[in-house]
């Protein structure tokens, strides 16, 4: 492999590019799916191929395909475009310098999950339906329910071998596992859905570690709940948003907004652009209180986004995005980095073998703070704790959300009720919101939480990053849809 891909980009160079770069992608998947106890999916597939990107006069080429013995066939063919271009190119293409690599780099793993036999995987999604149902069986519904129940596993395997002009030549192997339940509770007048899904890298041990069984015992108890719970009142409440909600307000207003390509406007046609602009770095200007402290960690544990190099083989980083409060840096990418006056961030990343890397999260995590769980409860007199998305939406500048749950945990008094609500929604301004941040969970309480569908680019490339973060408690929070102010 080594030698191939050296000799592709030898004979880049001998064409006239003034760089290039060649990505090796394998990627192999295994799943199965059971609903109502039933096994109704069992796949298996794999994707091999590479992506050429040569530079040439300050014009770039991307061709890719899938056949080994074509691959000088398709540097010619990323050349001809990047030649091509030039005719139309507005500004000559300026990448940032690095450090020609060798290295290897594999998510540790202590169980090949491939190696796991089909039959345990299946029986551990068998004993999370048999959970779900036997807390249903021992349940008194004051009206007939029916109920739904469902489990997926999947792992994927990554092999990567990158190769550039400058003399790099990298060999990584990701290894990821994704454990998903769902229990649901229908009535005549409603259905709610207690759900619980995970992607860690890492091998089996990683779906041992989340303990699936148990996790669906409590889904199911609280769906039962929530089927006959009163909608969520609606007026200004503190709430505390547990990891399982926080990790998609992170994402989205924050991770998606300090990606530099956006603020640049490359990404105005299709997935908006930011509120973010470029005057505002260096300096910054106030993202939140002085308790939000993010940062994009390509060295987190288990992360979807952690490696060794991105695609354009940079060395992964930790960039801190805010601190204190304060935003103090983009992610961004080598394509993208110049005009800020940057070095790239380790942030070009690319969805398989067909498509270019663009700027994609890492893992965008947020610090933890020092209290524990009670200690944030106690600081309300009456308000919520939120936990699990149910749906989003956002502007195209990353400004204006709103976020719904599904299950809502009242809090009076500084403790809990232990009465909850349905269909929770909470609307804000980001800077707004993140502003009235004023607690947020200590070390114990930090979780991280993988995302394994955050769509971007044209052609959409479907990426999965991961967040971590602590519940956090934030003040005077717009909740329901009736406007109260």
């Amino acid at each position: 492999m080594k030698e191939m891909l050296t000799q592709a980009m030898a004979l880049a160079r001998s064409l006239g590019a003034d760089f290039a770069d060649v990505r090796l992608k394998d990627i192999r998947i295994e799943g199965l799916r059971m609903e109502a106890g039933v096994l109704v999916a069992a796949t298996t597939t794999r994707s091999c191929g590479y992506g050429v990107r040569v530079y040439a006069g300050g014009a770039m080429g991307f061709a890719a395909g899938s056949e080994l013995d074509k691959l000088e066939d398709t540097v010619r063919a990323a050349f001809d475009i990047a030649r091509a271009s030039l005719s139309l190119m507005n500004a000559p293409a300026v990448l940032d310098e690095k450090t020609a690599a060798q290295a290897e780099y594999q998510t540790p793993v202590q169980v090949d999950p491939f190696a796991v036999p089909f039959t345990e995987k299946l029986a551990l999604l068998e004993l999370c339906h048999h959970c779900m149902h036997g807390v249903w069986e021992g349940h008194a519904f004051a009206a007939p329910v029916r109920f739904k129940t469902m489990g997926n596993l999947e792992a994927r395997s990554d092999e990567v071998f990158f190769a550039d002009t400058d003399g790099s030549y990298i060999v990584q192997k990701f290894v990821q596992n994704t454990g998903n339940i769902a229990a649901t509770c229908i009535s005549d007048a409603d259905a709610q859905t207690r759900k619980y899904i995970n992607v860690v890298r890492g091998g089996w041990e990683a779906i041992t570690a989340m303990d699936l069984p148990q996790i669906a015992h409590k889904l199911a108890q609280e769906a039962a709940v929530i089927i006959e719970a009163e909608d969520c009142p609606s007026g200004e409440f503190d709430v505390i948003l547990t990891p399982r909600q926080m990790f998609l307000q992170i994402h989205e207003s924050v991770g998606h907004p300090t990606e530099l390509d956006r603020v640049l406007g490359s990404e105005a046609a299709f997935a908006g652009r930011s509120f973010i602009s470029t005057d505002d770095y260096p300096g910054g200007f106030k993202y939140g209180s002085e308790l939000v402290n993010i940062v994009a960690d390509a060295h987190c544990p288990g992360g979807l986004g952690t490696f060794a190099y991105d695609d354009e083989g940079v060395p992964a980083q930790n960039v801190p995005l805010i601190t204190k409060g304060q935003f103090v840096g983009f992610q961004t990418s080598r394509a993208f980095s110049r005009p800020v006056g940057i070095n790239s961030g380790g942030a070009g990343l690319s969805d398989g073998w067909r498509n270019l890397p663009i700027v994609r999260m890492t893992n965008i995590n947020m610090l933890p703070g020092d209290q524990t769980m009670d200690e944030l409860i106690a600081g309300i007199e009456y308000g919520f704790i939120f936990d699990e998305n149910k749906s989003w939406s956002i502007d195209d500048l990353r400004i204006n959300f709103q976020f719904a749950c599904e299950i809502a945990h009242e809090i009076k008094d500084g403790k809990r009720t232990g009465r909850v609500f349905k269909n929770p929604i909470y609307s804000g301004k980001t800077t707004e919101f993140w502003a009235s941040c004023d607690g947020v969970g200590n070390a114990d309480t930090w979780e991280l939480v993988g995302v394994p569908n955050c769509g971007k680019g044209q052609p959409m490339q479907m990426m999965r990053v991961s967040h971590g973060s602590s519940p956090s408690r934030f003040r005077n929070v717009k909740v329901g849809v009736q406007d109260v102010r």
